[in-house]
């Protein structure tokens, strides 16, 4: 600080010099002061200086080749030797699970038709939506997959405001991390709020891994990371990222988590492009090249393994919410809800009544190893668990009717369930509910 300056001698400097000497005290002094004062304040909204720093991708020192992106190659691959990144600040996995602080199970119900109070809004009216969610835009006929409210047994689902959420929100920064799916629920989160902001108290900046969408008058933001396996990966451009070979470090979330530090409420999730085939782990401190070749469920119980260790370094819950957002179901073969058929999602108009439904979509020894996760983290993670009430939608996905950016052949015009989206979700639809449920628990 100033006061450490002290000049036990006369000086004999020329006045100019002193006048000079003093200028540059000022400055520093008042140089500290702005820069404590932006990390007090701006760190929330204000100032985003940090997050260009945060997100250069700089290379760890060990790492042979630098940052991973979608141009690294590993020079040779071996199979997993089950190499965990150091002791774990987790140690059991037999803990009960912990329920939210809820009267009632709001994740137990069933879905019931209602074109009254739904949809939460017009999908036209909202200036951030995705052509990949914008089913109505690109063709879809039927409206009904905007009219189903989800009710949970014995209890109601908190009604959505968005003026009280605005007001949760006030001086907060909200971020998404995760893939395509968590960025189908930032939209959808965009669209339940934008219309109570006015158009000039509002923006939204793009700035690669991260979007962020702010509402001056509340000095709040609402923000996507694209992180889709959590961990640093050659798939962290929020862009080019369609890879046949998907390589990750997997003792390494620092990439992503640099941001995580100065937000208030992070929801995550992570499920989707663990399905797609084994994947290729580069250890930060192989000098070689060399990749270890894992089964998903070992790479994401790594990649979680990872995750849980910041949480459980980094986050206090009476100051920063972190919620895990449960896998979302996918649609792909119609003879797990009507025997006998071989379609998909295509073509569907109402949800599963079934209440016992689970499909294979969803795959029960990855939620159990999530589950044994973030049971360890007690209450510093809040489970969002959307799977079931999701599961029974088997109507709410784009099928054909999204923008597809590749053309189809008159072979897949032929047959729409053969290129046909039972992965996403259309908006207004499935993840306005679960919103809603960040809402409720908030």
């Amino acid at each position: 600080m100033i006061q450490r300056w002290h000049m036990k001698k006369k000086t004999q400097l020329p006045l100019v010099a002193i006048v000079f000497f003093l200028f540059v005290l000022c400055t520093i002094f008042y140089n500290e002061r702005r820069f404590q004062e932006i990390h007090r304040k701006g760190d929330h909204i204000g100032n985003r200086n940090h997050v260009k720093k945060t997100f250069a991708f700089q290379s760890t020192p060990d790492a042979p080749s630098g940052a991973l992106d979608r141009f690294s190659k590993c020079n040779s691959t071996v199979k997993y030797s089950g190499r965990k990144a150091g002791s774990s600040l987790l140690q059991s996995d037999e803990e009960e699970e912990e329920e939210m602080n809820d009267s009632c199970d709001v994740f137990s119900g069933s879905w019931v038709f209602d074109n009254v109070s739904l949809p939460l809004y017009n999908e036209s009216d909202c200036p951030y939506m995705s052509d990949q969610l914008a089913c109505h835009k690109h063709g879809r006929p039927d409206l009904m997959y905007q009219n189903w409210r989800w009710q949970p047994h014995g209890c109601n689902l908190k009604r959505w405001n968005a003026t009280e959420m605005w007001d949760k929100l006030r001086g907060k920064r909200l971020m998404f991390v995760g893939d395509s799916l968590n960025r189908g629920q930032w939209i959808s989160m965009l669209c339940l709020l934008e219309s109570v902001i006015p158009a000039g108290k509002k923006s939204i900046t793009p700035n690669a891994p991260l979007t962020i969408f702010r509402a001056e008058e509340y000095n709040a933001t609402v923000e996507f990371q694209w992180a889709p396996l959590m961990v640093e990966s050659n798939s962290d451009d929020p862009v080019n990222h369609r890879l046949d070979e998907r390589i990750m470090r997997p003792d390494s979330v620092l990439r992503h988590a640099s941001e995580w530090d100065h937000v208030d409420i992070l929801v995550f999730n992570s499920y989707l492009w663990w399905r797609q085939g084994p994947v290729k782990l580069l250890w930060s401190n192989e000098k070689n090249g060399v990749c270890e070749e894992a089964e998903s469920l070992d790479a994401m119980e790594l990649a979680m393994d990872e995750w849980a260790k910041w949480i459980e370094s980094n986050v206090d819950p009476l100051k920063k919410k972190v919620f895990f957002v449960t896998m979302s179901p996918t649609h792909l073969w119609s003879r797990e809800w009507e025997p006998g058929t071989e379609g998909n999602c295509y073509n569907e108009k109402t949800p599963i009544e079934d209440e016992r439904y689970w499909g294979s979509g969803s795959d029960l020894p990855t939620m159990r190893m999530v589950g044994n996760v973030v049971n360890r983290l007690k209450s510093k993670v809040s489970v969002l668990n959307i799977t079931q009430m999701s599961e029974y939608r088997k109507d709410g996905h784009p099928s054909i009717y999204r923008k597809f950016w590749e053309s189809r052949s008159a072979e897949q015009l032929a047959n729409p369930a053969s290129y046909s989206d039972c992965i996403h979700w259309c908006l207004p639809g499935v993840p306005d509910v679960w919103n809603q449920l960040l809402f409720h628990f908030l």
